[in-house]
């Protein structure tokens, strides 16, 4: 007789991103959108001012302040003046919102939706669970940490070709026969922002995602003091001496924005 203890991988909460290109011309008339009527209907609390942690159905504003390009050319994210983002634990929440953001502004106004799902996390026991996320950051007020940081990544053929048990030894360090340490694969590479970056990834419905989609989606807050240590983390996961899992990933824009507490205010 064998047990019947396999852990469960099912959705827990849906999220999308809707970037925003808004001709000048549009401006004020996006500015007199409903949308803080749509989200007040669909009951989205605002994670500006977020209470003790991410509100269980949520929506932020994010103004942008720059972008750069990376390996993964998309145009729309590059070029987006906004980000708004929902997320909640009921699909039809989530597509409500998009769905009447996009009737609400038109076809004028250029729309791009990345979205995902969060899922029982794979590679993390007891141990990486206390050195990874048991002092991570909960979100903190807009007012406190402002910054946020958008980064969509791809992962290649060849690391989904990879089985899953070969894929996790990337999260964690290499040592040679002697146990000097080879590299410092992904948890370590990324340690020196658990206590001070905000950080939430959704991955795409299916994996590996469908062509020319992303896999995952990043995001990070933190605030004006860490923004260096947001840079030295992502020159760490980036360097392939210390993270070889980066060999596998490509990369869409980083966008970075700053949190605001308003529809409107990501107009004026």
């Amino acid at each position: 007789m064998t047990a019947e203890a396999v852990r469960l991988t099912e959705v827990t909460r849906y999220g999308a991103y809707a970037c925003l290109s808004v001709p000048p011309k549009l401006r004020l008339s996006v500015l007199g959108a409903a949308v803080p009527q749509l989200a007040e209907r669909l009951r989205l609390q605002n994670e500006f001012e977020p209470g003790d942690n991410h509100p269980p159905d949520a929506i932020a504003f994010l103004c942008r302040v720059r972008a750069t390009p990376a390996d993964i050319a998309d145009e729309n994210l590059l070029a987006a003046e906004a980000i708004v983002h929902i997320a909640s634990a009921a699909a039809d929440r989530v597509g409500k919102f998009c769905d009447g953001l996009a009737r609400l502004l038109g076809p004028e106004i250029t729309l791009r939706f990345l979205t995902g799902v969060v899922r029982p996390r794979k590679y993390t026991g007891n141990a990486m669970h206390n050195f990874a996320y048991a002092r991570r950051v909960s979100q903190r007020p807009g007012a406190v940490m402002p910054n946020a940081f958008l980064i969509p990544i791809r992962k290649t053929a060849s690391w989904w070709e990879k089985d899953w048990m070969e894929r996790h030894t990337y999260f964690l360090p290499r040592y040679d026969e002697s146990g000097h340490m080879l590299n410092q694969g992904h948890a370590f590479a990324a340690a020196a922002g658990i206590t001070c970056l905000m950080r939430r990834t959704y991955w795409n419905l299916a994996e590996p995602a469908p062509e020319e989609a992303y896999d995952f989606i990043t995001y990070f807050e933190c605030a004006n003091k860490d923004i260096p240590r947001f840079h030295e983390v992502c020159a760490a996961l980036r360097d392939i001496a210390k993270n070889p899992e980066w060999i596998f990933v490509q990369e869409g824009p980083t966008w970075q924005g700053r949190r605001v507490a308003t529809w409107a205010g990501l107009f004026e």
